[in-house]
């Protein structure tokens, strides 16, 4: 298997993830900012909606638990890191996360 089926599958692996307080997964939020294999480790790349973030310690664990079980299979352990820069913008959720959090698209 590929880095690129990692990936993917890490990906889908993060849909399964959600914000309690939105009821939307991390991936529709645009929390997730880059997935990439580096040494053979499965890397997140995440933000949260704010530093102050009630769920800043549960969310990041969630994730990493979904991905080090998506990617097991391919041999790799999973690495999380929280980014802050740039900071998450409403306009990081997709169109079905934003239109039911009542942001509208143009």
């Amino acid at each position: 298997m590929t880095d690129t089926n990692a990936i993917e599958q890490a990906r889908e692996a993060l849909r399964q993830v959600y914000d309690p307080e939105l009821g939307l997964d991390i991936v529709a939020l645009g929390l997730v900012y880059g997935l990439s294999v580096e040494d053979g480790r499965l890397v997140i790349e995440m933000t949260l909606t704010t530093p102050g973030c009630p769920v800043s310690e549960n969310l990041p664990q969630q994730a990493v638990e979904a991905v080090s079980a998506a990617v097991a299979p391919f041999g790799m352990p999973a690495e999380l890191r929280v980014v802050w820069d740039p900071p998450w913008t409403p306009e990081r959720m997709d169109d079905h996360a934003a239109g039911t959090l009542g942001f509208g698209r143009t």
